[in-house]
């Protein structure tokens, strides 16, 4: 949501009217219902004003300054902390992302010999959801750091457990309980939707369920539900798979941090058979 100042960065934003500042953050947010929006870190009127309307997230562009511009000030230490929580965003990750841009560019900051985990420390603790580099390279020893921190950005989903019975009837219940976690620093802010799948030789079947994997937090997560079986699904032995699909295309769209993914990126979770129904 770029509002006033230079480049539309809120340079000047604490300056406005009320009357004028609610008007410019009405326009985005009642244009944009579906949108995911994230505001500027600008001054607390404004961006609380914004979380009053919407759930919205934030941004910086200068992650990193660890004092480029006053030897005795910097974004780092200086303003992004404490504006976080002064101007009311500390919690808006939990509904929308937080997405930061690199100060300079990271060979900047390699040249002047500041502390990059340092930096990709505080914006995971900042539950950063997107990194902007500029379109610059990474540090070629630093790329191990950005490794790390890109398996921790976001989300990163973990099945620690599944279970489920040996046995479901035509039009049955599939009951089943699983154990997620989420080893990223923020959740997924769409929500795809979680689907199981029957397979054989003869016949295929996908099984919808209900999770709302928006809500998903760092840390553990249990998802425990049924699906329904097809009545007109043949007895026998299937496979059982699961994924998180794209809702257009059905196929699947989140890669999960685990082994087991087949070629088609449904995970194989074992061998479940279908009976007919008991009369």
């Amino acid at each position: 949501m770029a509002i006033v100042g230079a480049w539309g960065e809120g340079a000047g934003s604490d300056l406005l009217s009320q009357p004028v500042r609610q008007a410019l953050v009405d326009a985005y947010i009642d244009s944009f219902r579906k949108t995911p929006l994230v505001m500027l870190l600008t001054d607390e009127k404004t961006n609380r004003y914004g979380l009053s309307r919407a759930n919205v997230g934030w941004r910086v562009d200068c992650l990193g300054d660890m004092g480029g511009f006053n030897p005795n000030w910097s974004h780092m230490h200086d303003y992004y902390p404490q504006a976080i929580i002064n101007f009311g965003m500390r919690d808006a990750w939990k509904k929308a992302p937080v997405t930061l841009e690199v100060c300079w560019v990271m060979q900047h900051w390699r040249n002047k010999g500041w502390d990059v985990d340092y930096i990709i420390d505080q914006s995971l603790k900042w539950h950063i959801s997107s990194f902007n580099a500029k379109s610059s390279p990474v540090p070629a020893e630093w790329k191990p750091h950005v490794e790390r921190w890109l398996k921790r950005m976001g989300y990163r989903f973990l099945l620690r457990k599944f279970t489920y019975p040996s046995e479901v009837a035509q039009n049955g219940r599939l009951a089943f309980t699983s154990w997620w976690e989420n080893k990223g620093v923020a959740p997924c802010y769409r929500r795809f939707p979680l689907a199981l799948r029957l397979t054989s030789d003869r016949a295929t079947a996908v099984l919808p369920t209900d999770a709302d994997i928006t809500t998903w937090l760092p840390g553990d997560n249990l998802y425990d539900d049924a699906v329904f079986v097809p009545a007109d699904l043949a007895p026998g032995e299937y496979d059982l798979d699961l994924a998180i699909l794209d809702a257009r295309s059905g196929k699947p769209k989140v890669k999960l941090a685990i082994a087991g993914a087949k070629s088609d990126g449904w995970y194989h979770l074992g061998r479940i058979r279908v009976a007919p129904p008991r009369l």
